[in-house]
């Protein structure tokens, strides 16, 4: 397995440098340019819903196999907080920029999203 993982606090400061690496994830996948920002729009939204569900931190894991795949979850305590305008945007762009978005929750609680895209 090929694997990067990142652990992160959600501050907006952190979210160039996640642009930067999945730029570079996207550029070993061999990616293109429209392709590689999609992804990273993607992985941007993915940490916001986080972000707006209350938690303060986030792990990022960037498999390889067969294509990309990142997969984003919460970590730690979150505080609850219900779903917005802004949420639901963002389900919408993450269906549509990625071949395939899967969301898990528990209750109305975001745990993780799956994302993955071929060449």
């Amino acid at each position: 397995m090929n694997a990067i993982v990142l652990s992160l606090p959600l501050e907006s400061d952190y979210l160039t440098t996640v642009r930067l690496t999945v730029g570079g994830v996207c550029a070993m996948a061999g990616f293109d340019i429209d392709k590689t920002e999609d992804v990273k729009v993607c992985v941007t939204e993915s940490l916001l819903l986080f972000q707006r569900n209350g938690y303060l931190r986030a792990g990022l894991c960037f498999d390889f196999d067969g294509g990309l795949s990142a997969v984003v979850s919460g970590e730690g305590e979150r505080t609850p907080k219900e779903e917005s305008l802004e949420d639901e945007i963002s389900y919408a762009l993450l269906d549509a920029l990625s071949d395939e978005a899967r969301f898990i929750k528990e209750g109305n609680a975001l745990l993780k999203i799956t994302l993955k895209n071929g060449n």
